[in-house]
Parts: C-alpha cells; sequence; structure tokens
C-alpha cells in the first residue's frame, strides 16, 4: 500500500498567451508534508492547483487521494470540489464582502458543526476581537488571516494556497508563515503552497517543484534543488533591520528565526538588503560569521 496522501496523473492543453502548452504532471505527496510550487507565471501552477481541488477539469487523467480516486477521466469519475478533504487559501482572500469575520468562518462550517473549533481557531489567528467586523473593516494581513482560518474549518487534510502571503508586507508574511506552521502542527495537515518567493520556500517546504513550460521540474528539497551539491553552504532567512556599509564590508543586522543576528557580507549585497527587506542568504560559514547579539524576543 502506498504511503502517498495525494497522486496526480494528468495530461491537460494550456492556452497562454504565447501559445498552446501541453501539460503533463506526475507527482506524489506524502502526508503532513509541504510542497512548494514554482516557476515562471503562465507555466501551470494555478491551473494545477484548481484541478487538485476539484475546480477545474483536465483533459484527461486521475487524481487519487488516499484510497479514494478523486478523478478519473478514463472510468468518468469527478469528485465535487465540496466533497474533497481540501482547503484552499487564494492571494485575494476571497472572503464574503457582506458577512461579518464569524459569518465567514461559519458560513464554511460542515453539516456537523464544530463551533469550538471555529473560537479556536479565531483565537489561534489572533481574531477574537474583529469578530463583528466585515472584511472591508480589516488589513490585508487581518483578511488573510481569516481566509486561512476559514480554509482550516473544514478540518482538511489536504491545505491549498495559491501565493496568499504575496501581497503582504515582509512583517505580516512572517507572522502569517509563522501562523501556518503552528496551525500545521497542531492540525496535522499537508499543503501545496504556489509561490515565487525563494524565503518562503526555505522557510516552509518540505519539497519543491519548479513548474516549466506545463512540466514539473527538479523535485526534491529546497537544499537539493537550490544548492545542488554544495553542502558546505548554509542558508538563512529573514527581514532586515539594518544594513551599513564599513570599508570594503556590509555590516547587517536582521531578524531570523526569532532573533537579532549581527554579520558581515560582500559589498554587492547592498542593493537587496535595504531595511524591511526580507531574504534568503546562502553563505559559506569561512566567509559570514553570523552571532547572536540579542536574543529576546521580538
Amino acid at each position: 500500500m502506498s504511503d502517498n496522501l495525494l497522486e496526480v496523473h494528468i495530461r491537460h492543453t494550456l492556452h497562454t498567451a504565447d501559445g498552446i502548452l501541453p501539460m503533463e504532471v506526475d507527482f506524489a505527496l506524502t502526508g503532513n508534508s509541504i510542497l512548494a510550487l514554482t516557476g515562471p507565471s503562465g507555466a501551470g501552477k494555478t491551473t494545477l492547483l484548481r484541478q487538485i481541488a476539484g475546480l477545474a477539469m483536465p483533459e484527461s487523467g486521475r487524481i487519487t487521494f488516499g484510497k479514494n480516486p478523486w478523478l478519473d477521466t478514463a472510468s468518468r469519475i469527478h469528485v465535487p470540489a465540496q466533497q474533497r478533504h481540501i482547503g484552499f487559501v487564494f492571494q485575494d482572500y476571497a472572503l464574503f464582502p457582506n458577512m461579518t469575520v464569524m459569518q465567514n468562518l461559519e458560513f464554511a462550517l460542515p453539516k456537523i458543526h464544530n463551533k469550538e473549533l471555529v473560537s479556536h481557531l479565531l483565537e489561534m489567528a489572533g481574531l477574537t476581537q474583529l469578530t463583528s467586523r466585515k472584511p472591508n473593516q480589516l488589513s490585508g494581513g487581518q483578511q488573510q488571516r481569516v481566509a486561512l482560518a476559514r480554509a482550516l474549518v473544514r478540518e482538511p487534510e489536504l491545505l491549498l494556497m495559491d501565493e496568499p502571503f504575496a501581497a503582504l508586507d515582509p512583517e505580516m508574511q512572517l507572522q502569517l508563515q509563522d501562523l501556518l506552521l503552528k496551525l500545521r502542527r497542531e492540525r496535522e495537515f499537508a499543503v501545496i503552497l504556489v509561490t515565487h518567493d525563494m524565503g518562503e520556500i526555505f522557510r516552509l517546504a518540505d519539497q519543491v517543484a519548479v513548474m516549466e513550460n506545463g512540466k514539473l521540474a527538479r523535485p526534491g528539497t529546497p537544499a537539493e534543488v537550490y544548492l545542488g551539491d554544495q553542502t558546505e553552504e548554509l542558508f538563512v532567512y529573514g527581514e532586515v533591520l539594518a544594513c551599513e556599509r564599513r570599508n570594503e564590508t556590509l555590516s547587517v543586522q536582521a531578524w531570523i528565526d526569532g532573533k537579532v543576528r549581527q554579520f558581515n557580507l560582500p559589498t554587492h549585497w547592498e542593493a537587496q538588503l535595504r531595511p524591511g527587506a526580507t531574504f534568503t542568504l546562502y553563505y559559506n560559514p569561512d566567509k559570514a560569521d553570523i552571532r547572536v547579539i540579542n536574543s529576546n524576543d521580538r
């Protein structure tokens, strides 16, 4: 018996700005893992996500979730989206504008209501004081918190996320990434995340696949895909707090893994390390000395 939670084998035709593109996708996802899908715009990432969700129909193929077929075009099987064990988080939030925060979550509840879960998710997402507000009374970060909590109200085994944090500022991105990891540890679900953010990939994903020309290429861990055999190199991900040029080096202070850290880098990094910017930094320990200068929580 396969240990895979999800298996996808589909064929489809994409109509892009550059013409017709054949889409051929074969991959498997194990339980409780996070798979990042990345690659250029128009490669088919969002289309693939919608097909897994049951919101779009591929021309041929099959999708199996556990022992259950969600799609098998040869056998004319197509399980509707509302019957698949998924949550979906969009970049544009997709909240009901005429409903309050509480109503948005309650609307997503399955027939067997679990209002204790609603209260728990609202508390974990920091939304308990905002339950009576409507989406237009919330910030972008607050709206995305509602969207994430609403997706998890159905207690999905698979969460699909289409660039959910791309429109948010760096600090809010970090907060919501932390929230996602916290919720995943507690609720135990798998994630497929469409993203162009390299830092997000390294921070969140167990596996990454690059979608190019309708096909998934170079699957593996983030380190395997982007670092290859450079095992002597490490990476850090964080937010720049300060960056000062000192002679022929940059003195950088950054928020990394819950601590303020300081390190030196060559000056060619300066344009990418403006205060407030997020970054993924590959470095050789012999060339970049990173030390903790303040271990207090932010």
